[in-house]
């Protein structure tokens, strides 16, 4: 790629990718970026990407082939029914579990592994840190240390893996306690709290680590229906924000109104795959379709598919929700 100019400079520059200069003369001015191709600049890698990933419990493979990418400020939904491989996903995600083959990368970056097989292992240990640390991760059961208050909970991988300074931390997590609502639990400990509290707390200790993409294994599951809002409303408001998300959830209403995109899972591959318009409200897949209509109450809940509910006057009561979404984060 090359550029020329008209005017008097006498400039040098090199950084990774760049090798600028300037020619000290008045007329034209040839500027040469050599290592920049110009998709660089218009289509950045996703935040994270698999390719054909496969995964197995001894003889039991549980994924088998699944692919899937996760643009900058992209919400990604995974549903499925139990044992179709979501959580499982998640965890190969952020390297929680190893894969026997397929790729992830993390920003265009793929790991690299060890070994075959069943005993195939990320051969970088640095890099498994550093890619942990960019993909934090919110579990079902909320994994609070109790001998902690919350404030120390959310700034203690911060301090401690980060390394940053205790007061900025500090700041940082009461910032983020404030953003999902229990700012003024800072100074209680976790069994004071209830169950849509602790995991509000959970998503405030992701937050604080200021990570690339956030991953939700199921963050409602433990909860009752009431509590249950609290933290769907957290989830909805970082939607709206433009955070990059994974998300294994069994809330459809959750997973129509906040997906860019929305994967089914069964046995361990994609069944079906598209935006929530796409997969809710023009379902190709039989298996999809029995799936939503085992559960009444969940499907007439869908915003966008009243044509597969079981029970047509709770649809009526469903009113459509829009997304606007900043992808600057």
């Amino acid at each position: 790629m090359e550029y020329f100019f008209s005017h008097f400079a006498y400039f040098a520059f090199k950084a990774p990718g760049f090798n600028i200069a300037f020619i000290h003369f008045f007329g034209p001015i040839r500027v040469s970026f050599p290592q920049l191709g110009e998709t660089a600049l218009t289509n950045p890698a996703p935040v994270l990407e698999i390719r054909s990933l496969h995964k197995s419990y001894g003889e039991l493979e549980v994924l088998k082939g699944v692919s899937i990418t996760a643009n900058r400020g992209d919400v990604v939904s995974l549903i499925g029914s139990s044992g179709s491989g979501k959580s499982t996903l998640l965890r190969c995600c952020n390297l929680l579990e190893d894969s026997q083959q397929g790729e992830i990368l993390f920003k265009g970056e793929p790991i690299t592994w060890t070994g075959k097989g069943l005993s195939r292992r990320p051969s970088d240990p640095k890099q498994v840190l550093r890619i942990r640390t960019n993909l934090s991760m919110v579990f079902q059961q909320f994994n609070l240390w109790a001998h902690m208050t919350i404030l120390q909970n959310v700034m203690e991988a911060p301090v401690t893996v980060l390394g940053r300074d205790r007061d900025e931390a500090e700041a940082s997590a009461r910032r983020y306690l404030d953003k999902v609502g229990i700012g003024d639990k800072c100074d209680v400990y976790p069994a004071q709290l209830s169950g849509g509290q602790q995991q509000r707390a959970a998503i405030a200790r992701a937050l604080c680590m200021e990570p690339e993409a956030l991953l939700f294994d199921e963050p409602t599951s433990a909860l009752d229906p009431e509590l249950e809002q609290e933290v769907i409303k957290v989830i909805k408001d970082l939607a709206a924000e433009g955070r990059t998300m994974m998300i294994v959830t069994p809330v459809m209403r959750l997973a129509a109104d906040v997906s860019d995109t929305v994967v089914f899972l069964h046995q361990g591959v994609i069944e079906e795959k598209g935006s929530a318009d796409e997969v809710f409200g023009n379902t190709q897949s039989q298996r999809l379709r029995n799936f939503l209509n085992t559960d009444p109450p969940r499907t007439a809940a869908l915003i966008k598919a009243p044509h597969l509910a079981a029970t047509p006057p709770l649809v009526c009561c469903a009113k459509e929700t829009t997304k606007t979404k900043s992808k600057n984060w």
